[in-house]
């Protein structure tokens, strides 16, 4: 998810989320990146951080949204030499400028234009030397459900993965994800005699539900997004972190996210960024509001920690109960 799932955001999930018991199963995937934009000298080096990774994030999934074949092939044989362990292709982005191009969820409308993106990913990855899988995310149709006649226009092509957000792009995140779909296309897959993950998506909330979902509704996989924010324990099933961890996570998180994007002086993230976190880990609790409008007014982590520090001092209580 543009501008939140960053190396900074990863590297504190797989800090306190993955174990001994889950590094195989959990899975990131990057901020999806321009194709187009790295194709552009100057492009590609402004999208470099978010294709930064670190090896603890391990497997790790580049995604990449795009709608012109030649510029995917490119941007993909260059993807595979930064060393990801896959590559995704965003075909269920909402986003307007995204839809503008042509790429994202509008490639629902144009599925021959769809597969030869796909094609020109896999030429892409062969030119490389090497071999990583290619999977696509997409949605279930862009104004109204047409499963039937989109999902096979995918599975004609030689992907290795395919995630179902399971609303529409018109539905946005407006409405309750309906797994049904994702039951659908399990099925479809399966009569197709095609050997393809299907990994479902939309509204989870925790690994319990995720597991639950999987079994309910025959996927391989489920995808998390929102349900991860301000929780770096995610993947551990810990639960939710009480209020004081919370606050400690996002100091650690704030301080992590300015040393990986501000280096010598220069920013290559503004920290106006990190504060799309604020609001995921100061929640439910009083003086939460309060605590997040002085948040905002922050510049730095070491502005972050003194409110922080401030706040615990003046709501003992909360923390002593």
């Amino acid at each position: 998810m543009a501008d939140v799932t960053d190396i900074a955001f990863r590297k504190m999930l797989a800090k306190h989320g993955k174990t001994a018991r889950n590094k195989n199963r959990v899975v990131f995937w990057t901020e999806f990146v321009s194709a187009d934009g790295l194709c552009n000298p100057i492009g590609r080096k402004k999208l470099l951080p978010i294709l930064k990774y670190s090896k603890e994030e391990k497997p790790i999934v580049a995604q990449v949204f795009g709608a012109n074949p030649e510029n995917m092939k490119t941007a993909c044989e260059f993807i595979v030499g930064l060393g990801f362990d896959g590559i995704d292709i965003n075909m269920g982005c909402p986003d307007k400028a995204v839809l503008k191009q042509g790429a994202g969820s509008a490639l629902i409308k144009t599925p021959r234009l769809a597969r030869e993106i796909i094609q020109a990913a896999l030429s892409g990855i062969k030119s490389s030397g090497k071999d990583i899988p290619l999977s696509v995310k997409t949605r279930v149709g862009f104004n109204r459900e047409e499963i039937d006649t989109w999902i096979p226009e995918l599975l004609k092509e030689d992907i290795s993965a395919i995630t179902i957000h399971a609303r529409t792009k018109k539905e946005m995140s407006k409405v309750p994800a309906n797994w049904d779909y994702v039951k659908r296309v399990v099925a479809m897959v399966k009569r197709a005699g095609k050997n393809i993950p299907v990994i479902g998506n939309g509204d989870v909330q925790n690994i319990a539900e995720a597991e639950e979902k999987a079994k309910k509704y025959g996927c391989d996989g489920v995808m998390i997004g929102r349900g991860v924010f301000g929780n770096p324990e995610f993947f551990a099933a810990t639960g939710e972190p009480a209020a004081e961890k919370k606050l400690k996570y996002l100091v650690e998180h704030a301080k992590l996210f300015e040393k990986t994007f501000r280096q010598k002086n220069k920013e290559t993230k503004n920290f106006d960024v990190m504060k799309k976190h604020f609001k995921a880990y100061v929640h439910g609790f009083d003086g939460a509001k309060e605590l997040r409008v002085k948040l905002m007014e922050a510049v730095n982590a070491k502005q972050v920690c003194e409110i922080v520090k401030k706040f615990k001092t003046l709501q003992t209580q909360i923390f002593d109960s």
